[in-house]
């Protein structure tokens, strides 16, 4: 009787030691946010002072400020920089807090959101409609996100049911099958690029990722997915740590395993779906915002959740930031800033991940 009291005890002085770390820990990650962002607006082609940028805000949210300032300033903070700096930032949140999703499920640091072909199902759905004869664009709308959309679900859809064995489906089976489709995919792109040569360029350029064409429709459209799968995600960290033991501890602790794997499987692959939509394919965000996460803060998901999707934000804000500020007046597509980032990060974790395994 004792030890038990002597353990809770304990528990309840690290939760009440945990609980104002981790408050601090998200104001830390919100103010990184906010940071990235203000400095994202500021900084650019035309040189706006950093007072004129909070006024003009300020007036589009309702204060009553007379406008002193030229008009094109206006169109420029409010129409082009502030809805790419918030889609940059929701992308970014949402590859990132998808990445922690998925390494949690599969409990492999070197999973991440493309990991069941959502990413090459979506570049065959972009490419098809850009290699189309119609127009696919009308005015501020296009049909490229609604492809891509539709192609990255279409690949996610076929991944699970190819890796479905009765009522179960085996982790490694499910990669495998995401391999698979993911690689079908991109053979069938590197086809319609070659036989369609003068429209290779647009569609070189979506696959790289970018912001470029950012608008208040993209911003309103990624939104609600957004949020939704974070809803539904974030309540299931406990069960993220529990699964971290193993799927039989997990089921003998009373978890259904498999109805908690598709349900966050389908809710990170929607929301990882939206985001490639929108974005294009902007790659390491999901795999290096993680780890940077667990290294700073632990491995509990309840924390490694929220604080993943603002340093996600983040990330990517600054990312894109760097890709239309870098070698003006063109841009570098985001996701080769991205690449040059994580692509040395993911080899550090290989070759980290083999030495564990030489001396374990």
């Amino acid at each position: 009787m004792l030890g038990v009291l002597r353990r809770e005890h304990v528990s309840v002085a690290d939760a009440a030691v945990l609980r104002p770390l981790a408050a601090g820990s998200l104001a830390l990650g919100l103010a990184s946010v906010v940071l990235t962002a203000g400095f994202a607006l500021l900084w650019g082609a035309a040189d706006i002072p950093p007072q004129t940028v909070g006024l003009i805000l300020l007036e589009h949210i309702g204060f009553p400020i007379e406008a002193d300032w030229p008009e094109r300033w206006g169109a420029i903070v409010w129409q082009v920089r502030l809805p790419r700096v918030l889609l940059a930032g929701l992308v970014g949140a949402t590859l990132a807090y998808s990445g922690t999703t998925y390494q949690g499920i599969f409990r492999n640091p070197l999973a991440e959101p493309y990991l069941l072909g959502v990413a090459a199902g979506a570049g065959l759905g972009a490419t098809l409609i850009i290699i189309s004869p119609l127009a696919y664009s009308f005015g501020p709308l296009s049909a490229v996100p609604p492809a891509a959309f539709a192609g990255a679900i279409v690949a996610v859809a076929i991944t699970y049911l190819l890796a479905r064995v009765g009522p179960v489906v085996p982790v490694t089976t499910l990669i495998l099958s995401g391999v698979a489709v993911g690689s079908i995919a991109g053979a069938a792109i590197s086809y319609l690029m070659l036989t369609n040569g003068d429209r290779a360029l647009p569609v070189l350029s979506w696959l790289l990722g970018g912001f470029n064409s950012a608008s208040w429709p993209r911003v309103w459209l990624l939104l609600p997915y957004t949020a939704i799968a974070a809803l539904v995600i974030f309540p299931f960290a406990r069960t993220l740590n529990v699964l971290q033991l193993n799927e039989e501890q997990a089921r003998q602790l009373g978890v259904n395993v498999e109805a908690v794997k598709l349900t966050l499987l389908v809710a990170a692959s929607l929301a990882t779906a939206a985001a490639v939509a929108v974005s294009g394919i902007i790659g390491f965000v999901g795999l290096v915002v993680p780890h940077v996460t667990r290294l700073l803060w632990g491995a509990d998901h309840r924390r490694l959740l929220p604080l993943s999707a603002l340093l996600g934000a983040s990330f990517l804000i600054l990312a894109d930031l760097v890709a239309r500020t870098a070698s003006p007046p063109t841009e570098i597509p985001v996701g080769i800033i991205t690449a040059l980032i994580g692509a040395p990060f993911f080899l550090y974790l290989l070759r980290r991940q083999r030495r564990s395994a030489l001396y374990a």
